[in-house]
C-alpha cells in the first residue's frame, strides 16, 4: 500500500513538474513584433502606456520599438520589412495604394483622432486673429505630410491661401524644425508638443491655435501593416490591438498626471510638468482615441484634407485600406 502511494505521489510530482516548466516556458514562447513610430511624442502616449504597463506582455507579444524620423522614412522601413507594424499618418498607406502597390498597407489601429500640432507665435499676439498671418513667415511641416496638409486645411478654412497670403517655409526635416524657429527662422511655427509647452516656459513662443481643433477627426496616426503580413500574422495582430486599446481605455481613466508619470521613461530629458502639460492639452481637445477603431466620416475628412492640398489622385474608399476587424473584436472582447 505503501509503496503504491509512493508512486502515486511521485506520477503526481512529475505531472506538477510538468505543469510548472510549461507554465515557466510561455515566457520564452513571446511572439517577436517589431515596431517602427513615426516619432518620439507626447502624441502617441497610449503607446508608451501600453509598453510601461505590460499590456503588450499580457497578450504574449514582445514589442521592439524604434523611432524612424519622417512618414517616408517609416513607411521604407515597413515596406523593407524593417519593423512587421508602423505608426504613421495614414495618408502614407494611400500614397502607397497610389502607386499601384502589389501589397497594400492596411491600417488597423488608429491612436490619435486629431492632428496633433499648435499654431506658435513668437510674439505674444495677445487677442488672436487668424488674419495675423497674412504676409507673416510661417515656418510648416513636411510638403505631403499630415500636419502640412491639416495646417493648410486650416489656414484655408480661415480664407488664408497658404501658398499666397503668407511666406511658407517647409524646406526643413521634421526633427530640425523647432530648432529652427528657435534660431530666429519664421514668426509662426507648427509645433507638436512637448516642444510647444518648453517654448511656453521658455519665452520662446506662445501657443495660439490648436491645428487638431480646426481640422476636426482624422485618422491621423495609425498602427498599419502589410497586407501579407496581416494574412499570415492575424494572431499577432489582434493581440497588439487588444494591448492598445487596454491602454487607450488606461489613458482615458486616469489624470494628466498619472500618464505623465507611466510614460516619462521614454522622455528622460523632459520635466514631468510639461509631459502632465501636454497630455492634458491632447486629452482635453480629444487627440487620443478612446478606441482602435477607425471611423469613415473621418476617413473621408482625411480625403477631404489631402484634396485640398493636392495630394490626392483619387478618392480610396476605407474598405481597400481599412481593416476594423480587429479594433472591433478588442472593444468586444477586451474587458
Amino acid at each position: 500500500m505503501n509503496k503504491r502511494r509512493a508512486v502515486l505521489w511521485l506520477a503526481l510530482a512529475v505531472l506538477l513538474s510538468a505543469a510548472l516548466s510549461g507554465c515557466g516556458g510561455s515566457e520564452g514562447k513571446m511572439q517577436k513584433v517589431k515596431v517602427g513610430e513615426v516619432a518620439r511624442s507626447v502624441f502617441y502616449a497610449p503607446q508608451y502606456v501600453a509598453y510601461e504597463k505590460g499590456f503588450f506582455k499580457e497578450e504574449g507579444l514582445d514589442v521592439e520599438l524604434q523611432t524612424t524620423p519622417g512618414g517616408d522614412k517609416a513607411m521604407t522601413a515597413l515596406l523593407s520589412g524593417a519593423v512587421d507594424v508602423a505608426l504613421i499618418g495614414a495618408e502614407t498607406s494611400i500614397y502607397v495604394y497610389q502607386q499601384g502597390s502589389e501589397d497594400p498597407v492596411i491600417n488597423f489601429a488608429q491612436l490619435t483622432q486629431t492632428d496633433g500640432t499648435f499654431l506658435v507665435a513668437r510674439e505674444d499676439p495677445g487677442t488672436f486673429d487668424w488674419d495675423k498671418l497674412k504676409g507673416s513667415v510661417f515656418l510648416g511641416q513636411r510638403k505631403g505630410g499630415m500636419p502640412q496638409m491639416a495646417g493648410e486645411f486650416t489656414l484655408r478654412k480661415h480664407d488664408i491661401d497658404p501658398q499666397k497670403d503668407l511666406k511658407l517655409i517647409q524646406n526643413i526635416d521634421f526633427a530640425n524644425i523647432a530648432s529652427a524657429f528657435a534660431s530666429g527662422t519664421g514668426q509662426y511655427v507648427q509645433l507638436f508638443e512637448p516642444q510647444a509647452s518648453i517654448f511656453e516656459r521658455e519665452g520662446k513662443g506662445h501657443v495660439v491655435a490648436s491645428f487638431g481643433t480646426e481640422s476636426g477627426r482624422l485618422p491621423y496616426t495609425v498602427f498599419m501593416t502589410k497586407n501579407s503580413y496581416m494574412k499570415d500574422h492575424r494572431e499577432i495582430v489582434q493581440k497588439f490591438t487588444n494591448a492598445i486599446y487596454k491602454a487607450q481605455r488606461w489613458v482615458q481613466e486616469h489624470s494628466p498626471e498619472e500618464t505623465a508619470e507611466t510614460i516619462s521613461p521614454f522622455f528622460k530629458d523632459t520635466d514631468k510638468d510639461i509631459l502632465t502639460s501636454a497630455v492634458k492639452r491632447y486629452l482635453e481637445q480629444g487627440t487620443y482615441a478612446e478606441q482602435p477603431t477607425l471611423a469613415p466620416d473621418a476617413w473621408n475628412n482625411l480625403l477631404d484634407v489631402m484634396e485640398g492640398a493636392g495630394e490626392l489622385k483619387e478618392r480610396v474608399a476605407p474598405e481597400k485600406l481599412v481593416n476594423n476587424d480587429f479594433a472591433e473584436t478588442a472593444v468586444n472582447s477586451v474587458k
